[in-house]
């Protein structure tokens, strides 16, 4: 494990965890990380800045005015800096500023300035992290992106039994090295991604589509991303903005998705479909409005589409990866374990869009990983996360 050079900012919040942090810093220090401590007014109660400061050899930051260590705003200096941002202890309460975007003390400041990964390790008692306003803040963070670790369970300092305890700082540094040693194992390689619906136009104002939003195959873009990949997204109809760092190919029809692939998968070390083609398009497009007319009913004439997911998997060239979805209602693994070799595909993600939480449209997911010789539940989770298991699944495969 070296975190050698990596910049790490750490923020501590009013709990009775704050003791922890003094470890998770001095963890942190020994495998070379350089350690920027904020710690909130109420954190100084629990723990003195000196303890940190002495840990880190860096100025703590206590205050948004005191006298900057840098010749910048200090919130938007350390904002910069970090390579990554940890909040350990996270009360109920930073986690609803952070949700809600509140920017009230340094600490709260400098998380909403960050563009750097941000994790948090929640610490409270039982009923705050039960709470319905924690679990839905929780919710929201992750669809952002935040990496929650833990909380534990056991005896709280209150007395009681139960989840809400500050993970250890071992286990909270060992998911800070593993982060960073996933940064870097897609480097150099070249992933393609296909997200969102395909629309197919009946005339000029009309079309056919489906509901999905694109999510899936977005939060898996911005994973390889963040990876070291060099990301192609190939993207109908999405309703989440795409980061940028992306190269994007926007399509309409199915017809426009099979054009886009046969053309950028070839150059592809990993091809990720996500998308959701239309199977059918009208046979007979208008090139103008359709018309009401006399008539109670009106006959429209569906012709198969392409297949584009066979397309790509009947021009798979050696060393190539590829990943398809299988969204069912029924025979869940059985269909998709039937797509898995009909598409000459190395692993599928199939789900049942009829659970909830599994459907279009929503920020989690439920799925089952199937490859050749095995397979994996993934319970019910963030998008976000079940995109970082299909890609470690994916580096698993490729060796």
């Amino acid at each position: 494990m070296n975190l050698q050079g990596k910049e790490i900012v750490i923020g501590i919040t009013g709990g009775i965890a704050a003791y922890k942090s003094a470890e998770i810093v001095s963890r942190l220090r020994r495998l070379g990380a350089n350690v920027h401590v904020i710690m909130t007014r109420n954190a100084t109660e629990f723990i003195t800045p000196l303890t940190f400061q002495t840990l880190s050899a860096n100025q703590v930051v206590t205050d948004t005015f005191q006298a900057p260590e840098y010749w910048q705003v200090e919130h938007v200096a350390l904002a910069k800096l970090a390579d990554l941002f940890l909040v350990a202890p996270a009360t109920a309460n930073i986690l609803a500023k952070m949700a809600c975007g509140i920017a009230d003390d340094m600490l709260s400041t400098t998380l909403l300035a960050t563009k750097a990964p941000i994790f948090a390790a929640p610490a409270m008692n039982t009923g705050m992290w039960t709470a319905e306003a924690t679990q839905q803040n929780v919710a929201i963070l992750k669809a952002r992106g935040v990496h929650m670790i833990g909380p534990d369970s056991g005896r709280l300092a209150c007395g009681d039994d139960g989840a809400g305890r500050m993970s250890e700082p071992a286990d909270i540094v060992k998911e800070i090295v593993l982060f960073f040693d996933k940064a870097e194992d897609m480097k150099g390689m070249k992933v393609l991604v296909t997200a969102g619906a395909t629309r197919e136009r009946l005339d000029p104002v009309r079309f056919m589509t489906n509901d999905s939003s694109g999510k899936m195959g977005i939060a898996i873009a911005e994973a390889a991303l963040r990876r070291g990949a060099e990301v192609t997204l190939v993207h109908g109809a999405v309703t989440k903005a795409i980061p940028g760092g992306i190269r994007t190919v926007p399509v309409e029809s199915t017809q426009d998705l099979y054009d886009a692939m046969i053309r950028e998968a070839p150059e592809q070390d990993v091809v990720i479909q996500a998308a959701a083609p239309a199977d059918y398009r009208f046979r007979d497009r208008q090139n103008s409005k359709m018309k009401k007319t006399a008539e109670k009913e009106i006959t429209l004439v569906l012709t198969e589409n392409p297949d584009v997911a066979a397309a790509v998997g009947e021009r798979k060239k050696p060393g190539q990866t590829l990943v398809g979805f299988a969204a069912e209602t029924d025979d869940l693994e059985a269909n998709a374990e039937k797509k898995l070799k009909k598409k000459h595909l190395d692993l599928i993600v199939a789900n049942d869009v009829t659970k909830p939480g599994a459907g279009f449209n929503t920020e989690t997911n439920i799925a089952t990983l199937i490859w050749e010789n095995g397979r994996e539940e993934q319970p019910l989770q963030q998008k976000s996360e079940l995109a970082e298991k299909i890609l470690d699944k994916v580096m698993e495969l490729r060796g």
